[in-house]
């Protein structure tokens, strides 16, 4: 490709609204534009880019037997009532109405319709397992676009299902696609971790993200570097023992005058007590529900965990003080001691204390020496506390390391979650019908396109790894003008066709400044440089887009380096 004819323009000017690296590399270097709020359009160059990924990701799943679908963006509604995710997804869910006025959806995934496919195929046990996958575009109505191709409301992606009839199926199913996964990854160029995580609307049983580590993500990755737990932060896991005494419950309740101390702060340096020993109240509407929720001063409430274990709480929300104030509750001062007209939710760190502080539910007072099943109950009780900095590992004890990460795949045991819904059932060897166990699998390809620029790359540019890069070898004329140059220059981009090579040749007539600024922009791996003064040497400068000086090499030597440099 002539870079004179290339449908891209490049700028120096670094986008104001672009808040990652990576989206505005690719606003800077022509790759996508940007069409509304989170919905863009790929250029050539990107559009390669993608290409490349799809391939990777295609050779990937066949070599585990995954079988290549298509199916439709637009589902009806109904069989996202039946499965519940409709709910589920509230505001997120694409809604609309065709000529007959009928419900339908722009499918975020594909769970439900796959599902009924499935059991229309699949007649014994014989027929399982099986893996399908596509790729295909989504669309979530996303409250928040960010980061360009991080999160956006429309978007590609590698969606995959296995099919078995036995947990052991599943398993076996689900350890090679996370093999495959890693495989993808490692040749795209990308380091990624593998990490424990929650399975949101998708719901099942066990599910992993693959991240990459970067200031730029807007998950919280939770890792432990001596044995190597890892987990997102809405899933992690930590020893809330850790430190604490549980002492003889040897007194009774008794109120203390706490006057303006509202916060677990205020109050431990009131009392001088730690805040370990102190308990935290926080309230939460869920539907018509009032919810107090209690866990030890020393840590926070984990949403995701909440949800998890109301079972999957969609229009969980903070209670405003009116609402407590309207159900007898003192805002500062409350207390689960004596509580009516709110559900108790209990975080399972009471029970590695005793003898805590807590809100008396009367203004300027607190109660000291409350125990947890003497003096209070719980209606539902777990673990739904938050993992920090300060946490010690489940697994080990040591202290926990908190990372900003992109999630660029995500895997599923989803069990019989949508084979039970949708009545997809097998006939086993004795013919009795049992329910089909299911996985799903996913790999944002735009988001990885993202998290593949926003791992590799320098003040100049992208630097793409050779595998997904657009084009493999980017041609610099230096002076055009100068016929030697310009024969030169085209009968190297000629052989270099030839013999297979991408090329995206510089023909334009621009400065030299302007084409190395290109060049370094575009991130191309290999340069071929050719200029009046080097071909009065019959020479031209090779070299790597990661490294900062040339080589200098003979005209007919450079299709045998270009090889070599592929090959490292």
């Amino acid at each position: 490709m002539r870079r004179s004819k290339l449908f891209t323009r490049t700028t120096r000017e670094t986008p104001s609204d672009a808040e990652i690296i990576s989206h505005k590399l690719m606003l800077k270097s022509g790759m996508v534009h940007q069409v509304a709020s989170g919905v863009y359009t790929y250029m050539p160059l990107a559009w390669k880019s993608i290409r490349k990924i799809e391939y990777i990701i295609r050779d990937e799943m066949d070599k585990v037997n995954g079988q290549e679908i298509r199916m439709p963006v637009l589902q009806p509604l109904d069989i996202w009532d039946i499965s519940g995710r409709a709910e589920a997804y509230g505001p997120d869910l694409f809604r609309l109405h065709d000529r007959r006025d009928r419900d339908l959806v722009l499918a975020p995934t594909h769970e439900e319709l796959l599902t009924n496919i499935i059991k229309t195929n699949v007649l014994s046990y014989k027929d399982l397992p099986v893996l399908i996958y596509q790729i295909q575009t989504k669309f979530r109505d996303e409250p928040r676009p960010r980061g360009g191709l991080i999160r956006v409301r429309e978007f590609d992606m590698k969606d995959a299902y296995s099919f078995d009839y036995d947990q052991n199926g599943l398993d076996l199913q689900y350890d090679a696609i996370q093999k495959a996964y890693k495989q993808i990854y490692k040749r795209c160029g990308l380091d990624i971790v593998v990490v424990e995580a929650d399975s949101g609307a998708i719901g099942g049983k066990d599910s992993h993200e693959f991240v990459l580590i970067s200031d730029s993500g807007e998950d919280s990755i939770i890792i432990c570097k001596s044995c190597n737990y890892a987990a997102n932060e809405e899933k992690a896991q930590f020893n809330k023992s850790w430190g604490m005494v549980k002492e003889p419950e040897l007194f009774e309740i008794e109120k203390v005058h706490t006057p303006d101390v509202r916060t677990i702060d205020n109050l431990s340096a009131y009392l001088n007590i730690s805040k370990e020993k102190t308990l935290k109240v926080v309230f939460y509407i869920n539907g018509p529900d009032l919810l107090m929720v209690v866990v030890r001063g020393d840590l926070d409430v984990n949403e995701v965990k909440l949800s998890n274990i109301l079972g999957g709480a969609s229009q969980l929300r903070i209670a405003d003080k009116s609402e407590l104030c309207n159900k007898g509750f003192v805002p500062g001062f409350s207390s689960p001691v004596n509580a009516v007209n709110a559900k108790i939710i209990v975080d399972d760190s009471v029970n590695y204390g005793s003898n805590y502080v807590v809100g008396a539910n009367e203004i300027d007072y607190h109660f000291i020496n409350v125990n947890f099943e003497r003096d209070f109950k719980a209606d539902l009780f777990g673990d739904i506390a938050l993992a920090s900095e300060n946490s010690h590992c489940i697994n080990c004890n040591s202290k926990l390391n908190i990372y900003r990460g992109i999630e660029v795949g995500h895997t599923f045991k989803l069990g019989t979650r949508y084979s039970e819904v949708f009545d997809a059932k097998y006939p086993d060897k004795e013919g009795q019908k049992k329910p089909i166990i299911m996985g799903c699998y996913g790999i944002g390809v735009g988001r990885l396109l993202s998290a593949i620029i926003e791992q590799h790359n320098d003040e100049k540019g992208i630097i793409f790894p050779h595998t997904i890069s657009p084009y493999q070898i980017y041609l610099i004329a230096i002076n055009v003008q100068d016929e030697d140059v310009l024969v030169k220059s085209e009968l190297l981009y000629s052989q270099l066709n030839e013999a297979g090579f991408e090329v995206l040749y510089d023909d334009r007539k621009e400065s030299a400044g302007v084409k190395f600024n290109d060049a370094d922009l575009l991130g191309i791996p290999i340069r071929v440089i050719l200029s009046p003064r080097n071909l009065e040497k019959d020479v031209v400068e090779i070299g790597k887009r990661t490294e900062k000086n040339n080589l200098t090499v003979k005209l007919d030597e450079v299709l045998s380096m270009v090889k070599e440099f592929l090959l490292d």
